[in-house]
């Protein structure tokens, strides 16, 4: 009868009980890899973007979103340089709201190709887009009209936005019209907007936002720090 007892009692005893007294561990959950891909990817579908944004560009202007802790508000503006002149390619992003505010046309520098931009530099003359991560900051009246200063986050990539004149302005170049020629007139390395959205999306976006500029560089995506699995101080 004793015998008949413990073998019932064995048979109700839960597996990861009898795992843990043989390893001396408990059987834990494993932890999700790919939580920060998911958390990217939920975002993505969420905002309704599938049709309007390329992922892996959203995917790292996220990441590098995250580890800027010199930002204000909740917003991101993403410059994706894979597509061409003809085409949206600034988008304005309320990831606080889960909100697209804006979709525009934007130039890129002059030397830095055609249609598409494929050439960048941080040179001073060097009439080129930079790539990589910006912090907005204040608003002026220069030649160009109403524009907003960038700083750039990233030594060696875009850290001479300013002694460049890099900033965000309005330029009868790149209103639609302008891509009857073939491609969006180029600027001088700025991202020029049209002139119907600039005040708007530069009201939108100052004092403090993220900005980030992508292209399908091998030599910039690696070597920035806000793109590394490193978390870097900006």
């Amino acid at each position: 009868m004793l015998k008949l007892i413990l073998y019932l009692c064995l048979l109700f005893i839960p597996a990861n009980y009898m795992s843990t007294r043989n390893t001396g561990k408990y059987d834990l959950p494993k932890p999700d890899l790919y939580s920060a891909t998911s958390e990217c990817r939920k975002l993505y579908q969420i905002m309704g973007l599938e049709n309007h944004i390329n992922y892996i560009a959203f995917e790292k202007a996220y990441t590098g979103f995250k580890k800027i802790d010199r930002k204000d508000k909740g917003i991101i503006t993403l410059i994706d340089f894979t597509k061409p002149s003809t085409e949206e390619r600034l988008y304005v992003l309320d990831i606080k709201h889960h909100k697209l505010l804006f979709s525009s046309l934007v130039s890129h520098g002059k030397n830095s190709g055609n249609n598409y931009a494929t050439s960048f530099s941080n040179e001073n003359g060097s009439y080129k887009s930079s790539l990589g991560f910006y912090i907005t900051g204040n608003t002026y009246q220069g030649k160009n009209g109403y524009s907003l200063i960038l700083n750039g986050l990233e030594k060696g990539i875009n850290d001479n936005a300013k002694e460049r004149a890099i900033v965000i302005h309005g330029a009868d170049y790149a209103n639609p019209s302008a891509i009857a020629s073939g491609r969006l007139g180029r600027s001088f390395g700025c991202p020029a907007l049209p002139q119907s959205l600039c005040k708007p999306i530069i009201n939108t976006i100052k004092g403090g936002t993220v900005l980030f500029i992508y292209a399908e560089d091998p030599k910039y995506l690696s070597q920035s720090r806000f793109l590394s699995s490193g978390n870097p101080t900006s």
